[in-house]
């Protein structure tokens, strides 16, 4: 008798179904992180920024310093 997993009955049909259902890769940001169809991004001369990068980019490339005014 032979034991047979759901999961990976369906699998073995259909395919792992979330490599279908990923969004298309379009990049690298400035900082290595995969940039995908639909991100938001900044560009600062030739480089591209995932928006929710652009502090740290601004830190480490810039040396921009955040504070708080007094």
């Amino acid at each position: 008798m032979t034991i047979k997993h759901s999961t990976t009955t369906g699998t073995m049909k259909s395919g792992y179904a979330n490599m279908v259902n990923q969004p298309e890769h379009v990049g690298i940001d400035a900082l290595g992180e995969e940039i995908l169809i639909g991100d938001d991004i900044v560009e600062i001369n030739d480089d591209v920024i995932l928006e929710k990068n652009l502090e740290d980019y601004l830190i480490e490339y810039l040396g921009a310093t955040f504070k708080t005014a007094e």
